[in-house]
């Protein structure tokens, strides 16, 4: 009988339980690894650009509820000289983001919004959608031949809520203080940073007459309807006569650089 030799034993050529696994293993590596490329570029893209997540208020103008005993123009122009000045007040928080008073004119003029006792709640919130403001505050004025009170509202642009109101009342003579006291008013309303004491103070302790106050605000009045060369002479008064009123300076700035 001739010797029975084994055959050597073939390594298999098949691929094994476990290849699969591997296989989906270095797929999903690859698919990770491309998502990575494709979205790395876009975050950083959006570091560069900065998302600001700080709180959005937007102040629109405010309505004369019946003034009596001062210039009918002037107590009229206040409707924006408040709105502008309450902005100014509240850009001084760098915690919060205080919407562009032209951005908020364009809008109410786009929307057909910008008559006169029109903004109920839901429209204020229908503002604050379309600016990105969670907050929207409203309100009027009345002058009664010096005894001045303003009131203010804060709607909610998400709920169309209104989840606080006031008001503050004082001689015309402190109108500026009773801004300053409003701005403040608003901030702990909405239950957002507070402006740091030191640079309230500092607001507070500006000497800014109501005369400064009643120019200023014919000068942003028309400003808005295009006649900048006398909104540029009352700016310039302003700064002359009211030096410590710096808002009048930086509107001269700016339309200078729009010229």
């Amino acid at each position: 009988m001739g010797n029975n030799h084994a055959s050597p034993r073939r390594r298999s050529t098949q691929p094994s339980e476990r290849d699969p696994m591997n296989a989906f293993l270095s797929l999903s590596g690859r698919i990770l690894a491309l998502l990575l490329v494709l979205t790395l570029p876009l975050a950083a893209q959006d570091a560069e650009e900065g998302v600001d997540d700080r709180p959005g208020v937007a102040i629109l103008p405010f309505t004369d509820g019946g003034s009596f005993g001062a210039d009918r123009e002037d107590l009229a122009a206040l409707s924006v000289g408040l709105q502008q000045i309450l902005i100014t007040e509240l850009q001084q928080n760098s915690q919060l983001r205080i919407v562009d008073r032209s951005v908020l004119r364009e809008v109410l003029e786009e929307q057909d919004l910008a008559e006169e006792g029109r903004v109920d709640a839901a429209t204020a919130a229908r503002v604050g959608q379309i600016v990105g403001a969670r907050y929207v505050v409203t309100g009027g004025y009345m002058d009664l031949s010096g005894d001045f009170r303003l009131d203010a509202r804060i709607v909610d642009g998400e709920t169309t809520e209104t989840p606080w109101s006031d008001y503050v009342r004082g001689d015309r003579s402190d109108l500026y203080a009773l801004l300053v006291d409003m701005a403040g008013k608003i901030t702990s309303g909405a239950d957002l940073p507070a402006l740091p004491m030191e640079v309230r103070e500092e607001r507070e302790a500006r000497p800014i007459p109501p005369q400064a106050i009643t120019l200023y605000s014919r000068a942003q009045v028309l400003q808005d309807v295009g006649q900048t060369d006398r909104a540029r002479e009352l700016y310039q008064r302003i700064v002359s006569d009211f030096p410590e009123m710096t808002e009048a300076g930086e509107a001269l700035e700016q339309l200078d650089g729009e010229a």
